[in-house]
């Protein structure tokens, strides 16, 4: 395997070619072939962009024939037909079902585009700056989104140059069970000297995926809703990792039964695992000044088409989301007897997650790095998460078999076995 050239140029800031150090050449739903010959389950599916799979032959028969026709593949933000493809489809599917409108902005191509367009829309309607973000929270290493970053490790990263704009509070559970962290919030807005200036938006995510997933509770998000109606506070859902089915739902905040101002998406939007964001937006919160907000790349017409495929093939109806909650359970169960056998061994483990987002928290950095090296020597692709990476994270795509899933949390077992004793 010819991995030198790799190795000699590419930028030291590499990372998932260093726990995973093998060239791979073809995917296929949730499988990986190494140029060896060798394949790989795969429970990271791109961090979460690829929830339908590698190469979704569904899929990619609508990229190939859009790009047949000779359709738009780059367009500013111009009208094309695929754009409107995907606005139609996305009213249609998902928006009128939810009881949601919104209107669309399509930033760059990245989630952290998509969060710096919320948080500057939430202060342009607001006239306020700040954004209350939450302990653990992972929304983007752009200065912006940066500063709603909890993670120090990345905000080290600036060279020491200040991160602004946003106050950490802590997100549910950070103080205990028992402790609703929403007391300390409402405090600090009723009292005139806490020090906090009321902010333009809260961001939240309902499951922390970079900080560990850390489920938010369903009561909590209500609660954070009425509080930010009740001081004129927009709600800002990072949906990037949660969103597109992860949980079990489209987007993440409908097992709640809350409805955000403003919505980020990006990772699987475009269902095919080509760059694509979008910030949904209440229409009266719409206040941008023509080009106020662009970017050479949004609105990539490619993208448009593989997801206006994906909402189709995947959510006419409430099929595909409730064999990711069966899927999400099986992960679960066996994750808790993972769990309980690690604790077994006098280690402190336990299982968290909503849908077919879930981890198993270690407790120890280099606990968890020793089981995902283990697995992918036995061939399973699995990473960590988490603020000192304790969290063993399993992201895999939503359209797995059930064959597939077997095995890699056979695989999974038997690699925590072999990494503890």
């Amino acid at each position: 395997m010819q991995t030198q050239i790799l190795e000699r140029m590419e930028s030291e800031v590499r990372t998932y070619s260093r726990s995973f150090p093998v060239v791979f050449t073809k995917a296929l739903n949730a499988r990986l072939t190494d140029e060896d010959g060798r394949e790989y389950i795969d429970f990271l599916a791109g961090a979460g962009t690829l929830n339908y799979g590698h190469n979704n032959p569904k899929i990619k028969q609508a990229l190939l024939d859009y790009l047949a026709s000779d359709g738009i593949v780059h367009g500013l933000d111009f009208w094309t037909a695929a754009k409107r493809d995907y606005l139609e489809t996305l009213e249609e599917l998902i928006l009128k079902p939810r009881g949601l409108e919104y209107k669309v902005h399509f930033p760059g191509p990245t989630g952290t585009n998509a969060v710096e367009a919320a948080i500057r829309l939430a202060r342009v309607a607001k006239g306020r700056h700040n954004i209350v973000t939450f302990t653990n929270g992972f929304h983007g290493v752009t200065m912006g989104a940066l500063a709603t970053t909890g993670n120090r490790k990345f905000r080290e990263a600036t060279g020491g140059i200040p991160t602004q704009g946003a106050a950490f509070l802590p997100y549910d559970g950070y103080l205990g069970e028992h402790t609703d962290t929403l007391d300390y919030f409402e405090k600090l807005l009723g009292d005139k000297s806490g020090g906090l200036d009321v902010p333009a938006a809260v961001l939240v995510e309902t499951v922390q995926g970079e900080g560990g997933i850390n489920v938010s509770g369903l009561e909590w998000l209500q609660r954070l809703e009425g509080i930010c109606r009740a001081h004129d506070i927009l709600l800002i859902v990072d949906d990037i990792q949660a969103g597109c089915g992860r949980t079990g739902k489209f987007f993440s905040f409908e097992h709640a039964g809350v409805t955000p101002d403003i919505v980020t998406n990006s990772k699987s939007l475009s269902g095919y695992g080509l760059p694509f964001a979008h910030v949904l937006i209440r229409p009266e919160l719409d206040k941008w000044k023509p080009g106020q907000y662009n970017g050479t790349f949004r609105g990539f017409n490619l993208a448009f088409t593989t997801a206006a495929a994906t909402l189709r093939h995947y959510w006419s109806d409430d099929s595909f989301e409730r064999d990711v909650q069966r899927k999400g359970r099986v992960v679960a169960d066996r994750f808790q007897k993972i769990a309980a056998w690690i604790g077994e061994q006098g280690i402190e483990a336990s299982e968290r997650g909503r849908g077919l987002m879930r981890g198993i928290d270690v407790g120890n950095g280099e606990i968890a790095d020793k089981i995902t090296a283990k697995a992918f020597e036995n061939g399973l692709v699995i990473e960590t998460s988490g603020q000192d990476g304790e969290v063993v994270k399993c992201l895999c795509p939503l359209t797995i078999t059930d064959e597939d899933l077997l095995e890699g949390l056979d695989i999974l077992e038997a690699s925590v076995k072999q990494a503890l004793r």
